[in-house]
């Protein structure tokens, strides 16, 4: 059965990888139609692009596996696929994908195209005929006569570029040049990248610019070593520390947009070992990239027909972007890039090692965030601070919680009217009248410091909030500093935890705990709050659970100043809490725990 087998897959040997590449695709094989070529429709649910590109879309995205794959072995689909390409991109063929225009979702899918042919150039290229050739040329050439956004797409027109030079057709070193020095920009230190937008630091970072550039570096290494030089570099500083999106487990941090990519999370990993960059020793990075995909692998992923549904840890539109059409998953095939790394590469010979975290907690402004671990690594928690993407669906569920945990995942809202519709998880939630929520977006200003992270932020012109949010052991202190001008009702969320009727919340006062077999979430208020409970959130809310419970506690403020203080934690089932010991002496709250205390200079 193919679920069984690939759920027990390690992904450790080149074998391995191959097999779990050849289960995944095995499901799609039987969309493809004789009498529809280039094309693959996969579902049914809508984007914001057209349905013929949603199927091109869903045709192109396999080869960011299947390319790699290719280069050492044989596959019956390339004859299927050579036909769709030759009839995708013939403007005499009723299948043909169409011009491209300003800002299109078809210069997206150029990218896995191109790197297919730079892959495998005598499979592909080299059997086509002169005509067919130069449609194909024609159709990928016209990303050159087009504006694009200015982020990670600026990477698709250097592929098409590069893909043409190698075929021995005319292109734009111009281009390639403008599109690079637009990347560029983006550089950050550190190894870190933004994605176009400053207050954009997510996997983009890391499954598209780097992954691009590594791509550039073995592809033209011998034409520009100054370039692939720096890019070497950056991507071996950047593996230093994108590590720490990473737990023990495999499991990686959900956060920021297009998580329906799931295991591309990883692929930046893979892209080191076949540019051949060893930024952390090669046991090191196997199993960062085995533990991630055997875990992926275990999750309701799949649709009753074997294909990567459009969701996280199971089916869900509930917090797709606009973008994400059914064949947008195979984005994930990225990380089969290793299928094209020799046999003999030592990274197949290295024993796969535990995950090497040197620091912790990290405070990591570079990347906008504070990272910190429990004591065997198995669960992460990331502090962001200054992070928004304006047009994005739920971005401020994606980009502005406190926290974010690699064993709980977050929420996103079905509705803002009431509390439970919101589901506002790791997060304060303010409304007026108890309807009408608002939590935090992108912050005015923020402070990312060695032990903790500070937000400013407004949810209405005469509604004021500092947030201190200080990380200790296994829970987290927050402290809102709040100047209002109007009556509002506060909540604060603690963790969302799987429905589980045989276990009942625990609420006493200002304190609320549920726990599962899954972990523990408390959450306690200490100064301001009126008392604690526990709602049942809105369904396929979470990203982890269909249906979850969420620990939270709550007040009503008058006009005026006003200061919030609560104990959050989130926790694994062997895991105790030590609680903090919290006081006010004047304008300075002192906290205490395990004999180290720290402190906090209230403003008002």
């Amino acid at each position: 059965m193919l679920n069984k087998r690939i759920k027990e897959n390690t992904f450790e040997t080149k074998e391995e990888v191959s097999r779990g590449f050849l289960d995944l695709l095995s499901p799609v094989l039987p969309f493809f139609q004789a009498d529809d070529p280039g094309h693959l429709k996969l579902g049914s649910h809508g984007t914001v692009y057209t349905e013929t590109k949603r199927e091109a879309e869903a045709f192109l995205r396999p080869l960011w596996g299947l390319g790699p794959f290719l280069t050492t072995q044989d596959h019956s689909i390339l004859e299927t696929y050579m036909h769709g390409i030759k009839a995708g991109t013939d403007p005499d063929n009723p299948a043909y994908w169409g011009q491209v225009t300003n800002f299109d979702q078809l210069i997206v899918e150029m990218a896995s195209l191109s790197t297919f042919l730079l892959l495998n150039k005598e499979k592909t290229w080299d059997i086509l005929t002169i005509d067919e050739q130069e449609n194909l040329y024609q159709w990928l050439i016209q990303a050159n006569e087009h504006t694009i956004p200015k982020n990670n797409w600026h990477f698709f027109r250097v592929l098409v570029n590069v893909a043409m030079k190698k075929c021995g057709k005319p292109y734009s070193q111009e281009m390639i040049d403008q599109d690079l020095a637009i990347i560029d920009s983006f550089y950050i230190g550190k190894g870190w990248y933004f994605d176009g937008v400053e207050t954009q630091i997510d996997y983009y970072v890391s499954f598209a610019i780097h992954y691009y550039s590594l791509l550039y570096c073995r592809f033209m290494e011998e034409d520009d070593p100054k370039r692939v030089q720096k890019m070497k570099k950056r991507a071996t500083l950047f593996a230093q520390t994108f590590k720490y999106w990473f737990d023990s487990t495999g499991e990686a941090i959900p956060f920021g947009r297009s998580l329906t990519y799931r295991f591309a999370q990883v692929s930046f990993f893979s892209a080191l070992v076949f540019a051949n960059v060893e930024a952390l020793p090669w046991g090191e990075i196997k199993g960062l990239i085995s533990r991630h995909m055997h875990r992926w692998m275990n999750h309701e992923i799949f649709t009753p027909e074997g294909l990567l549904s459009v969701g996280y840890h199971y089916q869900n539109l509930t917090f797709a972007e606009g973008y994400n059409a059914p064949g947008s998953p195979y984005w994930s095939f990225k990380t089969f890039i290793l299928l094209a790394v020799p046999e003999d590469h030592p990274y197949w010979q290295a024993e796969p090692q535990p995950l090497q975290i040197e620091e912790n907690p990290l405070s990591l402004p570079e990347s906008r965030s504070f990272y910190q671990y429990n004591d065997d690594r198995s669960h992460l928690q990331v502090f962001p601070a200054g992070q928004f993407l304006h047009f994005q669906n739920h971005a401020g569920a994606k980009y502005n919680k406190f926290v974010y945990s690699s064993q709980f995942g977050f929420s996103v809202p079905k509705s803002s009217y009431l509390y439970y519709e919101g589901a506002f998880d790791s997060c304060l939630a303010v409304a007026e009248n108890d309807c009408h929520f608002r939590s935090k977006d992108q912050d005015i200003t923020y402070e990312i410091g060695s032990d903790r992270i500070i937000h400013y932020w407004q949810p209405w012109s005469d509604v004021t909030i500092k947030s201190t949010i200080i990380p200790i052991t296994n829970c987290h202190i927050r402290i809102h500093e709040v100047q209002t001008q109007r009556m509002i009702d506060v909540y604060e969320g603690g963790f969302s935890l799987p429905l589980n009727e045989a276990h009942a919340p625990l609420i006493d006062g200002q304190r609320a705990m549920y726990e599962t077999t899954e972990g523990i979430s408390s959450v306690e208020g200490i100064y301001g709050f009126d008392k604690a409970d526990v709602v049942r959130t809105e369904p396929n809310t979470n990203l982890f659970y269909p249906v979850t419970m969420l620990p939270h506690i709550k007040g009503h403020l008058e006009k005026g100043n006003h200061v919030l203080i609560s104990v959050i934690s989130g926790r694994l089932s062997d895991e105790t809490l030590e609680n903090p010991e919290i006081s006010i002496e004047r304008n300075k709250i002192i906290i205490t725990q395990a004999e180290k205390s720290w402190f906090a200079a209230l403003e008002n």
